[in-house]
């Protein structure tokens, strides 16, 4: 069965003032809002709250106040951001030409990474008391793996392609995005075609390593340390 679109991508609580709330209430949110992105579009979703509270000009009560928690605010911060992902992850879906569908929204979020270095966070922040970012992330992972099988299925994916595969790109967009905008953008760009080239089918293409286990939550949790 297809997966179902999202009917209200961007329902969280933290995205929208609190009804009643007083003017001056509503003056320091939207502050907090706009310092958090400028904070986070520069600086990825690393910056501590302190900061970005100062950069509002608002004590670190206020802040808490309106955003308990960080998932909270970077939630509310993209939520735009947000929207826009899961619009072009359902219009992917709709498209009869699964390859096509599947190159577009790659070659969407990997344009959103570069162009706002805390875009990615906003999707995937570990956030135990924000469903709806656990729901459309579930979402994401799901509709993808649906848009990697429909291609594969029509030939036009190799056969050997797995979903982790798209997390293992966006690991590596990731990573041309600390240079200047116009570097990463031509990077981005660049790599996105490395990829897409790859992975098309080949007649007489090597068969590739065996994938590794990669999901959407590893782009952004803590690294893995042995010993």
């Amino acid at each position: 069965m297809p997966i179902q679109p999202s009917r209200n991508p961007s329902s969280s609580a933290s995205e929208t003032p609190v009804r009643g709330q007083r003017a001056d209430a509503r003056h320091n949110r939207a502050r907090l809002l706009q310092a958090a992105r400028e904070a986070y579009a520069l600086n990825g979703a690393d910056v501590p709250s302190s900061t970005i509270a100062r950069r509002a000009g608002v004590g670190a009560a206020t802040l808490y106040r309106h955003f308990p928690t960080r998932g909270s605010l970077i939630a509310a911060a993209f939520s735009e951001q947000l929207a826009e992902c899961v619009a072009a992850l359902d219009e992917a879906l709709r498209d009869d030409d699964p390859g096509r569908g599947l190159w577009s929204v790659l070659t969407k979020v990997c344009r959103m990474q570069v162009e706002d270095r805390g875009f990615s966070a906003a999707f995937l922040e570990e956030s135990p008391d924000d469903p709806d970012l656990h729901r459309e992330r579930a979402r994401a992972e799901a509709g993808l793996a649906q848009l990697v099988q429909r291609a594969k299925n029509t030939g036009q994916l190799r056969k050997d392609f797995d979903p982790s595969d798209v997390t293992l790109l966006l690991l590596a967009n990731n990573g041309v995005v600390r240079q200047s905008p116009e570097v990463s953008l031509a990077a981005s760009r660049r790599l996105l075609a490395y990829f897409l080239q790859s992975c098309r089918t080949t007649d007489g293409a090597p068969s590739l390593p065996q994938p590794a286990p990669l999901r959407l939550d590893d782009l952004y949790g803590p690294p893995h340390r042995t010993g």
